[in-house]
């Protein structure tokens, strides 16, 4: 157990006595007339002068008291080791019109956001951000701590935000370049999308090769049921036409951007299979560190407030005396 202050700039101000004593002492001593000289002999007993010179003593005191209490006077009650585990990732998103395919319960988009959202909550300690992602790629969200903020730009990921197409290229360098600069030794980027390279102006394996460049590990997730799901086909009067479309996703070439920079490609066939596969990520993607942390302090400030307040209560009482009033 130790001691500290938390103000202790505050005890600069027990210098105020002694420098207004000093500055008071050269003004000389004053004078008393009394009428008779032999109450002078009664007053000059040793018992008489200690009296005289109690209040401004007290005074003294309670002021010393009372700046101790001023600067915060406290017992660290803890110290304790904690771990934390702080690593930087981006999520890539595809927002394509096939994202709404009905074979997840309500969509695609919708389980994915869910699922991104459970994973962020989870990760209090990691920087995370947002890319999203159709014929071209835009960053929502750059790696930050405000995870609310974080969970209200994933509450917004939708259809028609972008243009349609699915530009994974695009995606995975948008996702690379915001990580590159970003400090620490571990920088992950989750990729899903459900469909093929259509679109954008970055190949695929070209960006992934730049970020095993810049020692970034890339997951990629396919999402989609084996065989055919209902699909959006086709738009009329503002509205989606659904019919039976394949499924088909690139498995070779997100296996090859997983394998190219360190990560893993996985397929989720199900809403269930794509929270499984977010687990498994969270559990792979953990670097412990170590800080040392004060949780807890005991005040001591009350017991020298009730101290300083005793004293002054003291000096006015014994000012209120004759031994007070008579120097």
């Amino acid at each position: 157990m130790s001691f500290d202050f938390a103000r202790p700039w505050a005890l600069l101000l027990l210098l105020v006595p002694p420098l207004w004593w000093l500055l008071t002492r050269r003004r000389g001593r004053g004078a008393v007339l009394y009428a008779r000289a032999g109450m002078m002999d009664a007053l000059r007993s040793r018992s008489a002068t200690v009296l005289s010179a109690l209040p401004g003593a007290l005074r003294g005191l309670a002021w010393a008291a009372l700046v101790v209490a001023l600067a915060g006077p406290r017992q660290v009650g803890a110290v304790e080791t904690t771990r934390t585990e702080g690593i930087s990732v981006m999520l890539a998103v595809d927002v394509s019109s096939s994202m709404l395919s009905l074979d997840f319960k309500p969509s695609r988009l919708a389980v994915a956001r869910s699922t991104m959202a459970r994973f962020v909550v989870a990760r209090p300690g990691d920087r995370i951000g947002l890319v999203a992602f159709a014929a071209e790629a835009l960053t929502q969200v750059p790696t930050t701590l405000d995870h609310t903020l974080l969970v209200r730009a994933l509450g917004g990921l939708r259809w028609g935000m972008l243009r349609d197409g699915t530009a994974i290229g695009d995606g995975l360098a948008t996702a690379v370049n915001r990580l590159r600069t970003v400090p620490g030794k571990s920088r992950v980027v989750i990729l899903m999308s459900d469909g093929e390279n259509t679109a954008g102006t970055v190949v695929p394996m070209d960006a992934a090769r730049a970020a095993a460049a810049y020692g970034v590990r890339v997951y990629t997730i396919g999402v989609g049921s084996h065989g055919s799901a209902l699909s959006p086909v086709a738009i009329q009067g503002g509205r989606l036409l659904y019919g039976p479309q394949r499924v088909s996703i690139d498995e070779g070439l997100m296996t090859g951007i997983a394998k190219t920079t360190g990560g893993q490609y996985f397929r989720a066939a199900d809403a269930a299979a794509l929270r499984r596969i977010y687990a498994e990520i969270d559990r792979l993607e953990r670097s412990p560190s170590e800080e040392r942390r004060r949780i807890q302090y005991r005040q001591w400030y009350l017991p020298f407030v009730l101290v300083g307040a005793g004293l002054l209560v003291a000096e006015w009482l014994l000012r209120g005396s004759r031994w007070g009033r008579i120097p």
